[in-house]
């Protein structure tokens, strides 16, 4: 299945996507969000389709496309999981991931404006898969971890380089700003996706292409890092694991290219779906 949300922001209803079309499936009066995955909300949503196909009403042409799951309790980074990305940027292959957290504030949906922060010179783009977690997890092992994926997502870990690595202290301040998570547009379900550790993903800025990978070259691999994430945190239902950035980052360029106002990007992951966002300048 393909879950999505649409509506005003805020006010976002839950959606599938059939054959390239979507469909309200508000009247089985479930979100996406934590009791809906962590109650077999999947299986319920598969029946109800099921069972209402023929009668489902379609989306209304041109609604906006919010984040196809409901604010997570948490949504945890992985850096420099991949080895040409680490090299780009200066850094050594890491031992065991680095981690790091990105505001669940910072979520919005995927055609939603990216606006640069207040005092930003910086902002850069990283396209990511995205893993979104089914059942809680808590020391899992690595042969069981994909029973608690719910899904996979694309996901746009928007960075603000300075804030990040300019201002001393963790990561996580160039991570969380508003705006700074566009997700989605869909939930794929993990049956959907042949290999999840060989699609393609990839971004362009004002048409041209700067990042182009694949998920056979991350270092560590999702049943790894979930198995590993949940040595250190309960993982919850609805919760966002991202997995990394290819190389291709604006960060990475001799001399670096960061957004400006107008700037637009689109990315996609094969399988998944593509996103676009607008660059806006900071309004308060």
């Amino acid at each position: 299945m393909q879950l999505l949300r649409f509506g005003p922001a805020g006010k976002e209803k839950p959606g599938v996507a059939i054959d390239g079309q979507h469909y309200d499936v508000s009247p089985l009066g479930e979100d996406y969000d934590e009791k809906f995955f962590g109650t077999g909300g999947l299986e319920r949503l598969k029946g109800f389709v099921e069972r209402n196909k023929p009668s489902l009403d379609k989306v209304p042409a041109g609604a906006r496309i919010g984040s196809p799951i409901a604010r997570p309790s948490k949504i945890v980074c992985i850096g420099l999981n991949y080895a040409d990305h680490a090299k780009e940027s200066g850094a050594k292959i890491p031992e065991e991931p680095i981690l790091f957290m990105k505001s669940t504030t910072s979520l919005v949906g995927p055609n939603d404006d990216v606006m640069i922060p207040k005092n930003s010179v910086k902002t850069d783009w990283e396209v990511e898969l995205a893993v979104i977690i089914g059942a809680k997890a808590s020391y899992v092992s690595e042969a069981d971890a994909m029973k608690h994926v719910a899904g996979y997502c694309l996901h746009n870990d928007v960075s603000e380089r300075e804030f990040q690595l300019e201002r001393g202290g963790t990561w996580d301040k160039g991570k969380g700003c508003d705006t700074f998570a566009p997700l989605g547009p869909y939930v794929v379900t993990p049956d959907e996706i042949k290999d999840i550790n060989n699609v393609r993903l990839w971004l362009s800025v004002n048409g041209k292409m700067m990042q182009d990978g694949s998920t056979s070259d991350l270092i560590f691999k999702v049943p790894f890092l979930i198995s590993y994430l949940s040595q250190f945190m309960t993982l919850l239902p609805g919760d966002v694991i991202s997995t990394g950035t290819p190389k291709g980052v604006g960060l990475g360029f001799n001399p670096p290219i960061y957004l400006k106002p107008g700037d637009v990007m689109e990315l996609g992951i094969d399988g998944m779906g593509v996103s676009k966002q607008k660059v806006v300048a900071w309004k308060a």
